[in-house]
């Protein structure tokens, strides 16, 4: 690769096989994690203060208990569905209707590109060279994954997986789930830490002070980053952009897919406001949001298409 006549010998994606072998790896990270959390929470401090009974304490543990395995719930929920889902592949007999740079106004003909084999006859149809195929809109080439795909935002070792058109909303609730259970330990077991550091007598085994002061460091841990990531695909959504968009488009002055923000809450959550929060999406909404499919967006009819 050829930058400013410097040849740039170092690639990073020679570390794409690497990361693929991370898969059950990462998988089994996140379930240690919520296995060392379940421990310190449900086994050592609050399910024993919930059976010993007595007023206010147990009163605060069955709180703790029913919000901490209704967010548990919610989170594996939302993760599994980031880790099983299909991001979005490109159909193999997919091809553009309208020229994405000059718009509806000026349709392609048949003759303007060939089949999947070689490169489109007209120079602005997008055109995967790895993947040798057409590109739809918002469409990128994963070198981790090692295809195209739809409205790829990026590839996610936590998750193992691409997030894209399918999947984006569900790698958000992840990120919202998780941000509510890793805060609510925190503040949990935020006590129990600050014991450490006093002199009196704590109770319990050495095991179970362990794995509380770590549940507690992990927990805080994962709050405070994920709530970074939180802020910033909360941004994104509310400008209808892709990480990979932001990066690309970081100095164009409009987005010809920003239709305000409610109109582009509802192309990642859907309509139905019964299922903003769930990993899933009504039927309705499948039927008559194209752009949860991943290969048609509505945008701005006055400007010029931008990729």
């Amino acid at each position: 690769m050829h930058r400013s006549g410097v040849v740039m010998a170092w690639n990073v994606f020679k570390f794409c096989t690497a990361l693929r072998g991370l898969g059950s790896i990462m998988i089994l990270l996140v379930l240690a994690v919520v296995g060392v959390t379940y421990y310190a929470v449900v086994l050592t401090i609050y399910g024993p203060a919930w059976y010993a009974g007595g007023g206010l304490d147990s009163l605060t543990a069955v709180a703790v208990l029913l919000v901490f395995h209704a967010l548990l719930v919610m989170l594996l929920w939302s993760y599994f569905s980031v880790v099983f889902t299909d991001p979005g592949s490109v159909p193999p007999t997919w091809r553009p209707e309208i020229d994405e740079e000059r718009g509806e106004a000026d349709p392609l003909n048949a003759p303007e590109f060939s089949g999947a084999t070689a490169e489109p006859l007209h120079p602005k149809v997008r055109f995967c060279r790895k993947c040798n195929h057409l590109k739809p809109p918002r469409c990128h080439h994963c070198s981790v994954c090692g295809r195209c795909v739809l409205k790829m935002d990026h590839h996610c070792v936590w998750v193992v997986n691409c997030v894209g058109a399918l999947n984006y909303k569900y790698f958000l609730l992840f990120l919202l789930y998780t941000f509510l259970e890793t805060s609510l330990v925190t503040v949990s077991l935020l006590s129990q830490f600050i014991a450490f550091f006093s002199d009196g007598e704590i109770p319990g085994t050495p095991s179970t002070l362990a794995t509380t002061f770590l549940a507690f460091v992990l927990n805080l841990a994962f709050a405070l980053s994920v709530l970074g990531f939180l802020i910033m695909h909360t941004s994104l959504v509310a400008a209808n952009k892709t990480t990979i968009e932001a990066y690309e488009k970081k100095t164009a002055a409009k987005w010809r897919y920003d239709l305000g923000k409610k109109k582009n809450f509802q192309q990642v959550f859907g309509m139905d406001r019964r299922y903003w929060f769930l990993p899933a999406y009504s039927n309705e909404d499948l039927r008559k949001m194209p752009e949860l499919q991943g290969l048609d967006y509505p945008s701005k009819p006055d400007q010029a298409q931008e990729f």
